[in-house]
């Protein structure tokens, strides 16, 4: 069970490319490696401080107001982490802006308190947190490298195609992020789908 919490999280249930939740911050932050991989660090630090405090609290919290406590709960890790962000990393807290408050109402982050959390003990919580997590910042670091790499020539600002390279702009716009989503999610899925007909 401990495994397989973590691993379906970053693979066979992968909340970008297999679930299409999270998908707003997805596409508005990812015109950069940096940004896709502090929002997604920041996610995975809420989700696994979340689903922790939520296996925790579980058997205390009535049903009737299960969703308003777990938001509550999520609400207040999210604060602590954008106030951290924004005392230590000003620049990059500047950059993703309103994504960092909205990790409150991201589906994956309370789909996995209801989901897994609230039945599952602390151990195998953490672990499905962590798996989600990864799967979604490894998601947002792929499609923001991507774009990065054909949009301006870089990854994370190191210069990566030779200087005669004509950056293709399109790849940092709104309609780049769509694009290159889509053509990740067909990748992810041929390779999941060649990798289940080999082992069957």
């Amino acid at each position: 069970m401990k495994i397989k919490a973590f691993t379906n999280g970053v693979f066979k249930d992968n909340a970008v490319f297999r679930q299409f939740l999270g998908l707003c911050p997805t596409l508005a932050v990812t015109s950069a490696a940096i940004n896709g991989l502090a929002l997604g660090l920041a996610t995975t630090a809420v989700l696994l401080c979340s689903n922790m405090i939520i296996s925790l609290l579980a058997k205390y919290i009535p049903k009737s107001v299960r969703i308003p406590s777990y938001i509550l709960v999520i609400a207040s890790l999210v604060t602590v982490v954008d106030l951290l962000m924004n005392a230590y990393v000003h620049d990059l807290h500047k950059v993703l802006g309103l994504f960092i408050p909205l990790i409150v109402v991201n589906c994956i982050v309370l789909g996995r308190a209801e989901i897994f959390a609230s039945k599952n003990n602390v151990l195998d919580s953490m672990l499905d947190a962590l798996g989600s997590g990864l799967g979604f910042t490894l998601a947002l670091l792929l499609l923001a490298s991507v774009r990065e790499l054909f949009g301006e020539g870089s990854i994370f600002g190191v210069r990566i195609m030779p200087e005669a390279y004509n950056p293709f702009v399109l790849f940092i716009m709104p309609a780049g992020a769509f694009i290159t989503l889509g053509l990740l999610i067909g990748m992810v899925n041929m390779i999941l789908n060649l990798a289940k007909k080999a082992r069957s």
